[in-house]
């Protein structure tokens, strides 16, 4: 089995299956994310991936600047969103200028940094009375059929963290505010596939494993009807986590 950080710096071998299969984050979770850094702010989205996110925060009217460590994850964004900032960073050093956001977010990415030293980080970036935020999306479960697709694919760090405890922040910031927003996706058999393709244990998995799990998800998908073009909804639930730095 590969290491952890292994996993955490395998998307790149898979940024096309990453941008078809992952979903984008509901308008109103993206709006509580950052709503104590009030109208227009500028907000730093660390472990940007392919732009989900980033596009999510402008939407909500953000001005935002992207950092990502991956080389291919930073191309794919600039073919998506061509006139937004994109630097190379991670978590644990963005290289931003002290106090020059009024939000730092995380989509899909705590679950992989240092969790004091990123704390840390984002408090020194964030002007005062900035926002720290943190939101994954994670298919819902209690549907039978989405829980076998689970079952196929084996658990991920993201969905284990949130499972048991959930995250946590360090020093400056306190207690994180959580709340939730559950929500479905239209998806063809090809979106579910490349989705499937894209998670870390399936990018570092042993050929012989990912031919297991594309043989289990096909059969599933066969059985509920996901052939062709036809579309199933997948329904999630998406988990928001805030703090504003003291």
């Amino acid at each position: 089995m590969a290491t952890r950080d292994e996993m955490a710096t395998s998307f790149g071998a898979a940024v096309g299956e990453y941008e078809r299969g992952r979903p984008s984050y509901p308008a109103e979770a993206v709006a509580w994310l950052i709503a104590p850094a009030g109208l227009r702010p500028r907000v730093a989205d660390v472990g940007a991936g392919t732009g989900k996110l980033t596009e999510a925060l402008r939407r909500a009217g953000a001005e935002v600047v992207a950092v990502e460590p991956d080389a291919a994850m930073r191309d794919a964004f600039r073919r998506s969103l061509p006139g937004v900032e994109v630097r190379a960073g991670a978590a644990e050093a963005t290289g931003l200028a002290d106090g020059s956001v009024d939000a730092v977010v995380f989509g899909q990415a705590w679950h992989w940094v240092r969790v004091p030293e990123a704390s840390a980080e984002a408090a020194r970036v964030l002007r005062p009375g900035g926002v720290i935020g943190l939101i994954w999306n994670i298919r819902d479960e209690s549907v039978s059929w989405v829980a076998r697709l689970g079952a196929a694919m084996k658990g991920s760090h993201a969905e284990e963290l949130l499972a048991g405890e959930g995250p946590t922040v360090a020093a400056p910031f306190g207690t994180l505010e959580h709340e939730s927003w559950r929500w479905s996706r239209a998806v063809t058999r090809d979106e579910v596939l490349a989705m499937v393709r894209s998670r870390s244990y399936v990018i570092t998995a042993p050929a012989e494993e990912r031919a297991r799990i594309e043989q289990e998800v096909a059969a599933l998908l066969d059985e509920i009807g996901a052939v062709g073009d036809a579309r199933v909804e997948l329904p999630y639930v998406t988990h928001g986590f805030r703090a504003v730095a003291g």
